[in-house]
This record gives C-alpha cells, structure tokens and sequence, in this order.
C-alpha cells in the first residue's frame, strides 16, 4: 500500500543529483575580473588579443587565476580587488597607445569562481541582478525632435523623387523644421502636388499659402503619425542597445523603456561608470549618401580647396579623405540583413545587403539616376563619421539586394558586414541619470537576504518538527529538497535573481510547508476516524491531493498574471514564484511521500506513526463520561 517501485525511488535520486550538481555553481562566488572588449566596430577581440593580455601580465609581474577567451571578450580573473586594478593599469597600457582613440575597452568585471568541471557541463550560477551583484544605472533621454527631423527629411527626398515621376514642376523643396515646404507658381501644379500627397503619402497632411507671386504647399506630419514616429524610434534605439552590449558579454543586462522618451539600462558585475558610458557610446548610426564628384570636391579630398557648399569631408578605412553629399539617401532603418559573400564572376569578398519594401525603392531610383558614380556608406560612431565603403554604381539595382565589392579582403568583407548590421540609433541619446552600486553593497544584500530565508527555514522546521514529530522531520527534509531545485532551476535557467526574487524564495517556504500541513493534517483525521496507520497514511496523501492542486493552480494564476503584466522587480519575484509553486508540488506531495514509504512502508503490522497528538473519539467519550462521574 505505501510503497514506491524502484524506479520512482531511482527518478527522486537522479533529481536530487541533477538539483545538487547544479545548485553547487552558486556557493562558490565571483572574482574580481578585468574585461577587454571591442570599442569599435572594425576591431575584433580574438585570441591573439588574448595572448596580448597574457603577455602585458606576466610583464607586469600580475599573477592571474584564468584568462579566458569566451567570444566576444576576454576576462581575465584575479584572487583581489587590488590585483584587478593593477590588471587593469597594465592592460590598459599594452593595448592602448593613444587613450585619445582607444581600440578596446578595458573594464572591472565579476566572473564565477566555479571550477572548469562544472562550467563543462553547463552548470553555471544565477545571474544576480544590480542590487545583489553591484554594477551601473543609466536613464538615458532619447532625443524625439531629432528623430522627427530625421524622417521630415526622409519625407523631402521622397517628395522629391514622387514629383520628378509624375512630372510635377515646383519651385523648390526646403525643409523646414518638421515640415516639407514645396513652392509652386500656379494652382495647376498645387492641386497635382496635393493630390500626389494624398494618394502616396497617407501620414502627412497639406496646407496651402500664398508666397510672393507663386503658392507654397506645406506638408506636415500627422499626429498620430508622429506618435508612430516616436514610438518606431525608441523601440530601435532599444533593440540597437541590446545588439550592442550582448556583444561585449554583460551578463543579463537590463534595457528596457520607462516613460514615452526614456530608456533603463542597468549592467550587473560592470563597477566602472566611465567604462560602462563607453560601452552605450560604441551605438551607431548608418547613413548612405552620394560622393561629391565636382571639381571643388576633388580639390578638397586633395586638401588644396575648402569643401564645397552643401557637402562634407570624412576619412575612409585607409585614411582618405571622401567628400560626400549632406543629403542622406538611405539610413539604417532601410536595412534588414548584411552578410558576407563572394562575387560568383570574381571570387571577390563581397557584402551582400538586403534592404526593406521602402529601401529598395529608393535604391533602385538612386542607382538608376547615378550609373557611374560613387555612393559612400557612412558610420558615425561616438560622434565621428568613417566611410566603410564607396563603391561605383554599375547599373540600376532592383530587388532589395545590393552588393558591395571592390578591393576587400575576406576579414574586411565580415567586419563590414558586422558593421552594417549591427544596427544603428533612429535618434541620438544623452544620460541624464547615472549611478553605481558597489559590490559591497551587493554583498550585504546578499548576507541579509541569505539570512531572512535560513532563519525563516529553521522557524519552521523547529514548529513542524515540535508539533509533528517525525512526520514533522519528513517534512523539513522536503522543503530542503524545494529550496534546492527552486536554486537548481533558476540556475538552469540562468535566470537574474534579485532582492524581491529573495523575497520570494521566503514566501515559497511557507508556500510548500503548508501543502505538508495539509497532508499531516489529513492523516490525523483518518487516524481519528479509526483508520489503520497505513491506510491513514495512503488516504491522507490521496485525498490532501486535490485540495493542494487547487490551492497551488490558484497561485500559480495569480504569479502567471504578475510575470505577464509585470515588468522590472515585479517580473523577477514572479519568475521565482511560479517557480517555486511547481517545485514544492513536487517536494511536499511526491518526496515527502517517498521519505514516509521508505520509513513506514516496510511495516506490515504498523501499530502507531509518530504525527503528534491525534486526539481519537474514544478518548473524548471517556473524558465526559470521567466528568460526569465527578459531578
């Protein structure tokens, strides 16, 4: 009646391995560490870098504990704070010449301490979030007018290419502000320019005026379609952040929005602010624009004349100087794909783009107007512009798929690629709140969190332990089994624990220790009623069954709702409160029950179970009848 099958008792043992394997990765900490990382696009770390660092520390006479290559970084770990700074020095000086122009960005870190063997097989500790692990805080305030500036001058080009189609003369097109002025001379011409907007451009709406002998046209964006705009705007700026810093391996970074024009980034582990702002100043913009070939502009790129009117001057890779159009054809936004490829005539390296419905319109109307010119791809990064490439259009490209080829080799080819499709920032950012939590501040978080949860734990062994007795040490036993897959779970998650996560892990341990009530409890009414012990013992785990499935499904409704709608602390204390409903099903209810039929269930003629007190019928009639007697 209450025994389990080998194999029931074989699935408790693999849990509890596979729980304790990876729960172990979390007691053994993290080590001061310094990070060395790409600070531009163009520059790879790999392991050459990794051997630079080596080098600079063994000339420093700094003794490491590991130097690991991992991808994107290299980390290198130290046994104290004051090791990881005098790494730092020397790194910093090995492979930073001009600290005006740094090629990498050298930065404090925390690294696991968890040795090779358990990192090999994917255990790895919870990430900590920056209340626990220490790191930086960034608001930073997305500049919207720029955005929308932005697109009123995608709106002009466009405006200008639409009335070119369909012979629309005009006067001229001028920008001004957020709105598209367009000068015509007769009605004729103000009404099919109207009427162009209307049919082909749905978000922007026109106004009429007279100006001097002729009439001005103005075109202005919609509201809703500036709400539209704003919105498009910090969704991307957010999406290019995540691509930018999941590059340099921050663990569990935090970006996410907070208001209409703001956005939270939060870097756990990072103890460097001045570092952790040039991390979110690596973010780019992309630009395609035409090279001025005039006679001025040639004089310029030689440095013998001014750069001419309406154009400007940036340096390529090689360091020459190309003087391109200000007006902008195409930015980031138009591009969805760049990989690297090869010319199937030449076997040369090549960057194959692929451009959206809108971007290849454009493209395919620019390179038709322009065969045998150049067309420069501008970076701007950190506020300093660099033309990756300007190739000479061929003929006219259709189709959203350009090519770029032209004298690169195969690492230019991937590192252009990477470039162009790392994304770039529909509106310029600025930081207008900033601040560091210390990892001795985590520590004490940790301390006093560690402790709310042990002591809580120990408070309720001591009362089950007193009021239920052995039944009681079953159930102390399985909510440390809980705690130790509600930890191992987590882990295999690598999900970010904070301090309302803690929070939750103590609401789980009253959670599951009262589903154990429950069944105790349950077994003392069957007892009471007359039940044999075993067959008081097979009904209470049977029949508390259904009553704590509804209880934790309610819960569990209730956690799903806070991790659905919540965001921030509030998603982190739910993560760790669905979490910890599932794993204390199965602790009270499956290994409880695994405990109590491995010390009861061998015992066919079971006489008593030590639960407490079980106050019988018999023993109530024999106390009335004692005091009738007495009266």
């Amino acid at each position: 009646m209450n025994r389990y099958p080998v194999w029931k008792y074989a699935i408790l043992v693999i849990v509890l391995l596979i729980g304790a394997l990876y729960t172990l990765p979390n007691f053994f900490g993290e080590a001061p560490a310094v990070q060395v990382s790409s600070a531009k696009a163009t520059i790879k770390v790999d392991t050459a870098v990794q051997k630079r660092v080596e080098e600079a520390l063994q000339g420093a006479g700094v003794v490491s504990d590991s130097v690991v290559f991992d991808g994107n970084s290299v980390r290198a770990r130290f046994d104290t704070p004051d090791t990881q700074l005098k790494a730092k020095d020397a790194i910093e000086k090995a492979l930073i010449p001009d600290p005006s122009d740094p090629p990498y960005i050298v930065a404090l870190n925390l690294v696991s301490r968890s040795p090779d063997w358990l990192t090999a097989l994917h255990a790895r500790p919870m990430y900590l979030g920056l209340d626990l692990r220490g790191g930086v805080h960034f608001m930073l305030q997305v500049d919207m007018q720029a955005a929308l500036t932005k697109k009123a001058e995608s709106y002009a080009g466009d405006l200008r290419t639409a009335l070119r189609e369909k012979n629309i003369r005009h006067g001229g097109i001028g920008r001004d502000g957020q709105a598209v002025d367009i000068r015509v001379r007769d009605e004729a011409m103000l009404t099919a320019a109207r009427n162009l907007i209307a049919d082909q451009f749905p978000d922007l709406q026109a106004t009429s005026s007279p100006d001097g002998d002729g009439m001005r046209l103005r075109a202005s964006i919609k509201p809703e379609a500036l709400r539209k705009v704003q919105e498009q705007a910090l969704k991307q700026n957010i999406t290019t952040l995540h691509n930018r810093i999941n590059e340099l391996g921050v663990a569990e970074p935090v970006i996410q929005q907070q208001g209409l024009d703001r956005i939270v980034v939060q870097l756990p582990g990072v103890q460097d602010t001045a570092k952790a702002k040039d991390i979110l100043g690596r973010t780019a913009t992309l630009e395609v624009r035409m090279v001025d070939e005039g006679t001025e502009a040639r004089a310029a790129e030689m440095g013998s004349g001014p750069v001419p009117f309406g154009s400007e001057k940036y340096l390529d890779r090689n360091g020459q100087a190309v003087i391109v159009k200000k007006q902008v054809v195409l930015t980031g936004e138009n591009l969805t794909d760049a990989q690297p490829g090869f010319d199937g005539q030449t076997q040369e390296p090549t960057v194959n783009l692929t451009l959206d419905a809108k971007g290849s319109r454009i493209f395919k109307d620019i390179t038709r107007d322009n065969v045998g010119k150049r067309m420069a791809i501008v970076l701007f990064e950190k506020g300093k512009g660099e033309v990756v490439t300007a190739p000479v259009i061929r003929s006219e490209i259709g189709g959203g798929r350009v090519q770029i080829s032209g004298r690169m080799t195969t690492m230019e080819a991937n590192d252009t690629a990477l470039l162009l499709r790392a994304g770039s920032l529909a509106a310029p950012m600025e930081i207008i709140e900033e601040y560091t939590i210390g990892p001795s501040l985590g520590a004490d978080n940790i301390e006093r969190g560690i402790h709310s949860v042990v002591w809580g734990m120990a408070a309720i062994a001591a009362f089950m332990c007193v009021y239920y007795m052995l039944f009681g040490v079953f159930s102390t036993v399985a909510l440390g089994v809980n705690v130790l897959l509600l930890i191992a779970i987590l882990s295999m998650l690598q999900a970010t624990l904070t301090l309302p996560g803690i929070a939750a892990m103590a609401l789980a341990l009253g959670v599951a220790i009262d589903s154990n009530v429950l069944i105790n409890e349950r077994i003392r009414e069957e007892l009471r009623g007359g039940a044999s012990p075993q067959a008081a013992i097979a009904a209470g785990y049977e029949r508390a069954w259904a009553t704590i499935l509804d209880s934790n499904v309610t819960t569990l409704i209730a956690g799903l709702a806070l991790l659905a709608f919540g965001s921030g602390p509030v998603r982190g204390f739910a993560v760790v409160h669905c979490i910890g409903i599932l794993t204390s099903m199965f602790s009270a209810v499956f290994f409880s029950r695994g405990l109590v039929n491995l010390w009861y269930g061998r015992k066919k003629k079971l006489k008593s179970v030590s639960i407490g007190q079980v106050w019988k019928p018999e023993d109530a009639s024999e106390m009335r009848s004692v005091a009738g007697k007495a009266q």
